[in-house]
């Protein structure tokens, strides 16, 4: 297979697996048909006011100031008197937009959803609003669209400020929150002169929905300690203090309207959120008014073993905690539209103030309501799946489901409410395991299935790194030309029944390719078993303990890796193994001074791992020292190769203009973070410098000279000019000390080279990228070639968790993005954020590259050996995504799959464009191309 071919088919197959994992454990969870079910009772409320303070933590609102005062003396007096309380549970991720479909629409939305659109609906879902006769919206342009659009008809209406105002740097952010509560006092206002708004204001089922940023964007900006956050949520207090009695004093206190006060997630001490911390799933819940349990008075110790009730000086009124998406249920209860068909909550009876037979019958419509998702997810599993394969979920059958809802329904005629409620709670439960049982139904079959393909990927490689890079004794396999005819045959049938097969189902397009794909891979695995044969018949000559030997240290390293993606520390202990290497080998006798530089670059590089990944303060001083480190050390590297490698004029010329770059990159977000301190926000030039230092990072070590250290060093000072921009702290220093360590590293590995013997070893400074390589002195792998892999592996990965990565969502300071922009905008911060962790990649890419070229090796043939490793890595933690049982367990596996395929599908792509980096040269006439055997 030509390496163009092999090169597209190997990237295709990384992506089908790659997407594989969000087939089987990320697809929508919702289905359609249902028809939404209401309780017959009159509801106890006429409206409903939902207030949602965007990143309030449930600490930062119960807790009280040193006094014995509370910042939030009118929520106080509501959980100490007229409401009741309690802590709302989130799940990961724990972002706005999940949040708000949890609280809203009552489900908690699937994780490739969140990442197809932000403003947009993927899918299509129901919603309280959508169920209610009007509803009214103030807040952020990035919240309320979703549900606007999402809902049927002309009801919703989004009063929305411009998305510019979400600005980090702000003078004060608590302005959005004046803004919302300004809004929504001018409509009752405005009520009071217009007839046909105040008609619509004064009829039933109607929603008021408070977006309030402000708290979100004041803890990203200065910390949830901070003043600013803290006075934040004293003002959002104050707010309802005034609102509450302008609301009652329009609908005449006819004690028809409830309040909901909640928050979407919390945030951490350092500003962040998205993971799974306690500060970032607890959110505080206060809800009163029409139809709310008053403060009930216990003195019985309450079953919560945390200590926030002693802490919070709450132990004496009751506690009721939910579930996020449980809040969905209460409104609708409250408020008596239907329950959205979606909702997986269960309606929290303790916090109603009603009947019991209102309980009852509420309850009995949400067991009812979840039960018909259960029955259209079995229907659609059964139409789509062969009769005799399938397997019903055992605990609801359909004669289970009609006792449990006739013995609740003739509960509630003979008055036994409670009874009735708990027959609704086990129904609920046993819907809920179904529609989950259901949902995960093919999870094995499609498992196997990539499982079965991806073996088959890797026995492939394997097979083709000995048949084309291996020194095996070559026999002729003239049987096997002849039995692959009939092999062939065999597949297109396995094909065409495992097409059929499909078909009968009705399944997904994307079954098809993950069932099909083992087919054509185990053909070619067929097709190249004779290395194997020729491997068997070679090894007799073969070193077999050594091979042995390297085979096993190999594990181990995979291993060591895999346990570093659960605790970063292994990476260290590796470090110092390697630091190693040159002793336990002999090279230290052969170059001292390399072998020291190795092992102090190693133990240097071992550091980062051990720092904090989050939760770290800026030192804007760390960010100046690593650009000064940066300008000394190409300085001394050009001081001392001027004599081996004069540089020319342009050279000269462009070497300073960049390292000039890095020392103004060096200062810039000292001046930046310095002017938001002061808020004056975000200075024009400094955000022209970074734009323009981005946009250039790529393009101008392009201009620079094509001798292996000077476009080295070329690469590095434009990388590291970004690197510094996107800096807060310690990190900044990551990229010059693995520099230091990549520039070691070739010059060690001649010294390696020359120990096994290899002849017509070129000098480094005599390399040039850009030169045609001579065939002829393209050798075959050797077992070093194997540890030569491993180390750029291990690199990549300690390149990726050196510093902080995208496994845990809130792993980045946004205050990293602050020198390009700071008005909230999330795919470009996130995309600069990805630009972060790809450059420490890109540095060791080119020192790989550069490696293959300095050791007379093709580029394929060491990068077949790196795509194995990483394969096996993404091999076992599939494995133990199939092993755990607990969603957070499974969370943490899959995330370590998806990071593994997607930096070997990005290793692919940037070995390109490593390759295009060092070898090529603007304003050339004549560029010529390295030519693979």
């Amino acid at each position: 297979m030509r390496v163009i071919t092999f090169f597209i088919v190997g990237l295709t197959v990384h992506v089908v697996f790659f997407l594989s994992i969000f087939d089987i454990y990320f697809t929508s969870p919702l289905v359609h048909g249902m028809t939404p079910l209401s309780t017959q009772m009159k509801p106890p409320a006429s409206r409903l006011v939902l207030v949602v303070a965007d990143g309030l933590r449930a600490d930062s609102l119960f807790t009280l100031l040193p006094n014995g005062s509370s910042r939030t003396p009118y929520l106080r007096r509501v959980i100490e008197e007229t409401g009741t309380w309690g802590v709302s549970h989130t799940r990961v991720p724990t972002e706005s937009r999940p949040g708000h479909v949890a609280l809203i629409a009552g489900f908690y939305e699937d994780v490739s959803a969140v990442a197809k659109g932000w403003k947009e609906n993927p899918v299509e879902f129901d919603s309280v609003f959508n169920e209610s006769r009007h509803t009214w919206c103030w807040g952020s342009p990035d919240i309320l669209p979703m549900f606007a659009k999402g809902a049927s008809g002309d009801h919703v209406y989004t009063h929305t400020y411009p998305a510019v105002e979400e600005d980090f740097a702000s003078t004060d952010a608590s302005r959005l929150d004046s803004w919302v509560f300004t809004q929504v006092k001018s409509l009752f206002q405005s009520a009071k002169s217009n007839s046909t708004l105040k008609g619509s204001l004064l009829k039933d089922k109607n929603i008021f929905f408070l977006h309030l940023l402000g708290i979100d964007t004041n803890g990203h900006a200065h910390r949830p300690m901070s003043e600013e956050y803290l006075n934040n949520i004293a003002l959002v207090d104050k707010g309802l203090a005034e609102l509450v009695p302008i609301i009652e004093e329009f609908f005449g206190h006819d004690g028809r309207t409830a309040y909901v006060f909640t928050s979407d997630h919390g945030m951490t001490n350092w500003g962040s959120h998205g993971a799974g911390h306690p500060s970032e799933t607890l959110t505080p819940l206060v809800v009163w008014g029409a139809g709310v349990n008053v403060a009930q008075r216990v003195t019985e110790p309450q079953p919560y073993e945390d200590n926030f009730l002693q802490d919070w000086k709450l132990e004496h009124i009751r506690r009721v905690d939910v579930n996020q998406a449980d809040i969905a249920p209460l409104m609708a209860s409250l408020v008596g539209v239907p329950i959205p068909v979606n909702s997986v909550g269960v309606l929290p009876i303790l916090y109603l103030n009603n009947s019991d037979q209102f309980k009852a019958e509420s309850m009995y419509t949400n067991a009812i309501q979840v039960l018909e998702q259960f029955k259209i997810k079995m229907q659609q599993k059964k139409e789509t799946t062969l009769s005799f394969f399938f397997t019903p979920f055992q605990q609801l059958t359909e004669s289970k489901q009609a006792e449990i809802i006739h013995k609740a329904r003739i509960l509630i005629q003979l008055e036994k409410y409670n009874e009735a409620i708990s027959q609704c709670q086990s129904l609920i439960s046993l819907s809920l395991e179904g529609l989950l049982y259901y949902h995960t139904y093919d999870r094995f079959f499609l498992g196997c299935s990539v499982v079965l393909g991806f073996v088959g990927w890797t026995s492939y490689v394997i097979l083709v790194i000995l048949k084309t890079h291996a020194s095996l004794h070559r026999h002729p396999h003239f049987s096997k030309q002849r039995s692959s005819r009939t092999v062939a045959r065999l597949c297109v049938c396995v094909a065409v029944m495992i097409t059929v097969f499909l078909l009968i189902q009705r399944s997904p397009v994307t079954y098809y390719i993950y069932c099909l794909l083992p087919v054509p891979v185990w053909f070619f695995v067929y097709k190249e078993s004779g290395a194997l044969t020729d491997l068997i018949r070679s090894a007799p000559s073969l070193p077999l303990w050594k091979c042995f030997g390297y085979f096993v240290l190999v594990a181990f390293g995979i291993e060591l890796l895999v346990v570093s993606f659960f605790n970063r520390a292994m990476l260290t202990l590796g470090l110092g193994v390697l630091s190693l290497w040159p002793i336990l080998t002999g090279l230290f006798t052969k170059a001292k001074f390399r072998s020291l530089s190795w092992f102090l670059g190693c133990l240097c590089l071992s550091t980062f791992p051990l720092m904090p990944v989050v939760g770290r303060e800026p030192n804007l001083h760390l960010v100046t020292g690593a650009g000064l480190l940066t300008l000394f050390t190409s300085a001394c590297f050009l001081w001392s190769s001027r004599q081996r490698t004069p540089l020319h004029f342009r050279d000269r010329r462009q070497f300073f203009s960049q390292m000039l770059l890095v020392a103004v990159c060096a200062c810039v977000p000292t001046l930046t973070h310095s002017s938001l301190q002061q808020k004056r926000g975000l200075p024009l030039l400094n955000q022209i410098i970074s734009w323009s230092t981005l946009g250039s990072s790529i393009f101008v070590p392009l201009l620079s000279s094509t001798r292996l250290f000077h476009r080295l060093l070329s690469i590095f000072l434009s990388l590291t000019s970004t690197y510094l921009l996107l800096s807060t702290g310690s990190e900044a220093l990551f990229p010059p000390v693995l520099s230091w360590l990549m520039f070691v590293w070739i010059n060690i590995e001649q010294e390696a080279l020359l120990a096994q013997g290899v002849s017509g070893r070129q000098e480094l400074s005599t390399i040039d990228f850009s030169a045609n390589i001579d065939i002829t002195k393209i050798r075959q792998l050797k077992l070093d070639d194997i540890r030569r892999s491993y180390f750029f592996v291990f690199f990549i990965i300690t390149a990726f968790f050196g510093t902080g990565n995208i496994a845990s969502i809130n792993s980045f300071d946004p205050a990293s993005v602050y020198c390009f922009l700071t008005v909230f905008n999330p795919f470009i911060m996130g995309g600069l954020m990805m630009w972060k962790v790809i450059i420490p990649f890109i540095i060791v890419m080119c020192t790989f590259e550069s490696i293959q070229v300095a050791t007379q090796l093709s580029s394929r043939s060491l990068f077949l050996i790196v795509l194995v490793i990483s394969d096996i890595m993404a091999l076992h933690f599939f494995f133990m995504v199939q092993d755990y049982g607990s969603w957070l367990d499974i969370g943490t596996s899959i995330s370590h799959y998806v990071i593994v395929m997607s930096m070997t599908i990005f290793l692919m792509l940037l070995s390109v464009v490593t390759h295009i980096l060092t070898s090529k040269r603007l304003h050339l006439c004549e560029s010529p191309k390295m030519h693979f055997p």
